[in-house]
């Protein structure tokens, strides 16, 4: 208990783990008995950023448990939220510490302001909230430093938009939109058609823009054996490349160095692949029955 307060009260500690702030600092309080008022501000990137203030509405302790609740607002123009409120609430249960949160806000710029809040604001806050959640739990339990949890989630993310970017793309544009740049020439020298290529080129195709869907839309923990299928199949790709067109091996950016870059990914995928990573999904969203 008294190190996970410690996490979350310290304004040093908390805005380590917490993604919804990238500074946060107390102001100094005139007496004891005043309300504990802080700053915080979230950069958002382009050099921009919004700041706002807050401030601690008490603390209370009974049967072991602690609530800590708490308002914020924003004078900036920049700041979707205008006014809000919330609370932490700590409980202990017979596997260790349970820690709650609840929040809410009024949006500025009228009706405008509500639907972006309701469509795409709200949604990212709540993910950002369980995912904080679930980086602050790591380093408790784990000793896994929050900095480290972003890096290796970033270089997660990375891995799997690039895949799926490349895999899609090698699917829509030489083998759906352009097959006649190289792709039929390939096929034909293995032996196939003219038409029996175009409809192989196509299924491929089809299939390679499935297969870069699943590095976005599989949950992390499923990935494994898609990392894998990435490797061996760049492996036979290359191979078969290379027994019926060899002299593609020697063109700029060749399969050869393609494949080998893709293959590196997908290992550096597999290495950063660990259930140590933060998760969203983890935390429950709504209150259980």
């Amino acid at each position: 208990m008294e190190a996970l307060w410690a996490h979350t009260q310290q304004p040093e500690l908390h805005q380590q783990w917490d993604l919804r702030f990238s500074e946060i600092s107390y102001l100094p309080r005139p007496t004891e008995a005043e309300p504990q008022q802080f700053l915080y501000a979230t950069r958002i990137g382009f050099g921009l950023g919004v700041a706002g203030k807050g401030e601690s509405m008490g603390t209370k302790e009974k049967n072991g448990e602690r609530t800590s609740v708490l308002k914020f607002w924003s004078d900036e123009w920049l700041s979707l939220i205008r006014t809000g409120a919330g609370y932490w609430k700590y409980i202990p249960t017979d596997n260790g510490l349970r820690f709650l949160t609840g929040y809410d806000y009024q949006t500025r710029f009228g009706l405008p302001g509500a639907v972006v809040d309701r469509l795409a604001f709200r949604p990212l806050i709540g993910w950002a909230t369980a995912w904080s959640f679930d980086c602050l739990r790591l380093w408790l339990e784990k000793g896994i430093r929050p900095a480290v949890s972003v890096r290796l989630a970033l270089t997660q993310w990375l891995v799997q938009l690039v895949l799926g970017i490349s895999w899609i793309y090698q699917g829509v544009v030489p083998k759906l939109l352009f097959p006649d740049t190289g792709e039929l020439h390939i096929l034909q020298g293995a032996g196939f058609t003219l038409t029996a290529a175009h409809r192989i080129a196509t299924a491929v195709g089809v299939g390679e823009i499935l297969f870069g869907l699943l590095f976005w839309l599989l949950p992390r923990r499923s990935l494994r054996p898609v990392y894998l299928l990435n490797m061996l199949g760049l492996l036979v790709l290359g191979v078969g490349a290379l027994f019926s067109q060899p002299m593609v091996f020697v063109a700029p950016f060749n399969p050869f160095t393609l494949n080998l870059c893709m293959m590196a990914l997908a290992a550096i995928g597999l290495f950063t692949l660990a259930d140590e990573l933060p998760s969203a999904s983890r935390c429950l969203r709504q209150p259980p029955h």
